[in-house]
């Protein structure tokens, strides 16, 4: 049985979003789950591995996935109810979660052998500030840290993250990582009332190995290695809306490496194409591999 070579671990949702008021539309989401399914769609054979409902909200998840081309072997449907992100302003955002079939998933039922053929394996989002799901995740990462795969991270900053998430978690995995994106604002909320500079050296006492790229929105992007610091401008398009931007430059930088780029600045300008491409549409787009390529090639 072929594996994928990538494995996200964490939560998919349905975020309803408000756009009128008293009008609301559903669409599949969740940053670990985006972040799958834009790796699948850049060519890098990959897995989402999480609960969903068993419900119309899971089964779009499940069928979205699979037009994706993720291995849904993955996957575990419950017979819980979905978990939602309901979004009643984008701008300012305000949210609010709701449901729990993302806290059942049961490691004990991934593919058997799955750790040895997986290359990558990739944590992020809510589901590490929820229990229990969150401490079998990090027990995931260090079974993979200790099986050799590489490990990678994005903290993913959410209002129900806390102190006992800055305190547990992120120092539970951080010092896992190979590779850890984060933003501006990911860094102001795990390091309040320090200045960037301060945060990041808070950061490297907890890694001083891992590749860190920190990103800025509209300014680009920064790539920390141990020895180096490598800047990447944003690629100017016509924005329809930044839903998503960050899980896709997150998969973007992953499969870059996976894909054979070696040259640390052309994976940074391969994953700040697909950033881009995701910002033409609405909702969190998974950029195909044909058009990041296709805008790569114009940048040269």
């Amino acid at each position: 049985m072929v594996l994928p070579r990538a494995v996200v671990f964490g939560e998919a949702l349905t975020d309803l979003v408000q756009g009128t008021p008293g009008q609301w539309k559903g669409y599949p989401g969740g940053a670990p789950w985006n972040v799958a399914r834009a790796l699948s769609r850049l060519g890098v054979s990959s897995a989402f591995a999480g609960a969903v409902s068993k419900d119309s909200m899971g089964d779009e998840i499940v069928s979205q996935s699979q037009a994706a081309g993720l291995d849904t072997n993955f996957m575990q449907q419950v017979d819980r109810d979905p978990l939602v992100a309901i979004v009643r302003s984008n701008r300012p955002p305000r949210y609010f979660f709701a449901g729990d079939a993302d806290l059942f998933f049961d490691p004990d039922q991934l593919p058997e052998g799955w750790i040895g053929q997986a290359e990558l394996c990739h944590f992020s989002g809510i589901s590490l500030a929820r229990r229990p799901l969150a401490d079998r995740l990090v027990e995931i990462a260090r079974a993979a840290k200790e099986a050799g795969k590489r490990v990678s991270y994005d903290p993913n900053w959410r209002t129900l993250m806390d102190r006992h998430y800055r305190e547990r978690t992120f120092t539970a995995i951080t010092p896992l990582a190979d590779r850890i994106k984060l933003s501006d604002e990911d860094l102001r909320h795990l390091y309040p009332g320090l200045t960037e500079c301060q945060a990041m050296d808070e950061l490297r006492a907890l890694n001083s190995q891992a590749q860190i790229l920190f990103t800025l929105g509209e300014h680009g992007m920064i790539l920390h290695t141990p020895d180096s610091q490598l800047d990447q401008p944003a690629i100017t398009v016509e924005v329809e809306d930044t839903v998503g931007a960050g899980d896709a430059c997150m998969a973007g930088w992953l499969a870059a490496e996976m894909l054979g780029i070696a040259d640390l600045k052309e994976r940074l300008r391969f994953s700040a194409a697909c950033a881009s491409i995701s910002c033409r549409y609405a909702g969190a787009h998974a950029p195909a591999l044909a058009d990041v390529e296709g805008l790569v090639k114009l940048l040269r």
